[in-house]
């Protein structure tokens, strides 16, 4: 890659969350495998982030790549309408395996928002198939489901990256985030919001949806199981269906293969990407009840109106089918606790550090929350000096590492974190 690629870059290429006119630093990619990312100047970083939670087991994965190679002799793309292929049918029959027997329908999407807002549409289109216009969604505050409007319209109003959006947006319901950890004894007083809301609008709400365990871009909490028990509890009691996004969550990340069996909960509907495929290509999928998906398909319009072009995209349920393979090889449990304990013993002490109020740790998800906001540009070049890949947010500095990382590299990412909160000019 040339000085001009990288200018042209600069100029023209629009990255996540920055601007165009005053873009943060892009560092050059040529090549990853295993957990290290290659920049043009030759250096290997240890990739802390999986590439945003998605790649499980590390970069170019034979098994994954020798899946994709296998389906694209065949075929990279076929349409979904009319047409079905032997690698959709393979994932379905794995997913409706892998979750709770209820959820036995599924959609298959081409990212996570867009499995969000399959679920919302589910929602509605499910009560207005039974003759009742609910349209509102209930959630809690602090929550984050994506980046388009269906899915922002459930992020919190206030404390969310898209607050500039909401005059545009429908107003859903935001009830009290839990108060109460994941390790902590669990305050009876957390469900009172959440419960006022469900009973003074019962007859208005659609569906609640919840990121289960763990909030994410909404401040990286890990919230108590019991708050999801007794969700689950008030939504039978209103007959109200239940959502989980696990689209960060699932495929073992939090120390169970997905979320909600910390809380012995079942959703009414799932939402699931990001590690599906194991960080090769995108891919998402929403499972649904039996129930909700007769009652959808037997209204006036008999069907579900909505159809990525990209839906059951033959390569992406390919590599998908491999990921899950690997994940049944049962390897992941052993790699996540070792990730957790290494977490524990040398992340958690860094609450003792002046700059730090906390620090959290569940499954293979390391969080240190600062005092002061960290300034992403010049803390992302401290982390790429040091030979680590690590991307913060607010101030927040957290690491999902793949499962597949050492334990000396995970010493070092932890090492460099440390490092990090000993340079004053690297927060704001």
């Amino acid at each position: 890659m040339s000085q001009s690629d990288i200018l042209f870059d600069y100029k023209h290429i629009w990255h996540p969350y920055s601007s165009i006119t005053n873009p943060l630093s892009c560092y050059s990619v040529i090549s990853a495998k295993g957990v290290y990312l290659k920049l043009k100047n030759g250096k290997n970083i240890i990739d802390g982030m999986s590439s945003w939670w998605s790649t499980i087991h590390g970069y170019n994965h034979p098994i994954l790549n020798k899946s994709l190679k296998k389906q694209i002799r065949k075929m990279s793309h076929v349409m979904f309408g009319g047409i079905t292929h032997p690698s959709a049918i393979l994932l379905c029959k794995k997913l409706i395996k892998l979750t709770p027997e209820k959820l036995d329908c599924v959609f298959l999407s081409d990212s996570g928002s867009i499995a969000i807002e399959v679920a919302i549409k589910m929602l509605i289109q499910y009560w207005e198939s039974l003759g009742q216009n609910r349209i509102k969604i209930l959630t809690i505050r602090n929550s984050y489901h994506g980046d388009t409007f269906g899915a922002m319209s459930i992020s919190d109003p206030n404390n969310s990256m898209h607050k500039i959006y909401h005059r545009f947006l429908p107003k859903n319901l935001f009830a009290n985030a839990p108060s109460s950890d994941f390790h902590q004894q669990w305050n009876a007083n957390d469900i009172i919001s959440f419960q006022k809301i469900i009973e003074k609008n019962a007859f208005k709400i659609a569906g609640v949806i919840l990121e289960p365990i763990v909030q994410g871009v909404g401040g990286m909490r890990f919230y108590h199981p019991i708050f999801l028990k007794k969700v689950e509890e008030l939504c039978k009691y209103h007959s109200i269906p239940l959502v989980f996004d696990e689209i960060a969550t699932g495929f073992g990340r939090t120390g169970k293969f997905f979320a909600f069996q910390h809380a012995n909960v079942i959703p009414d509907i799932l939402c699931l990407g990001k590690a599906m495929t194991g960080g090769t290509i995108t891919l998402a999928a929403t499972l649904t009840s039996r129930d909700i998906a007769n009652t959808i398909s037997n209204s006036n319009t008999r069907c579900f109106m909505h159809g990525p072009t990209y839906m059951g995209n033959p390569l992406a349920c390919a590599v998908a089918n491999a990921n899950i393979k690997i994940l049944e090889k049962n390897e992941w449990k052993k790699q996540v606790i070792n990730i957790e304990k290494e977490l524990c013993k040398s992340l958690l002490p860094l609450i003792d550090h002046s700059r730090v109020i906390d620090v959290r740790v569940l499954g293979a998800i390391g969080v240190v929350e600062c005092k002061q906001q960290v300034n992403l540009e010049l803390i992302q070049k401290f982390f790429v000096k040091n030979g680590v890949w690590i991307r913060p947010f607010k101030k927040l500095i957290y690491i999902v590492p793949p499962y597949i990382i050492s334990i000396n590299n995970l010493k070092t990412l932890i090492n460099v974190i440390k490092k990090s909160l000993n340079e004053n000019n690297l927060f704001i």
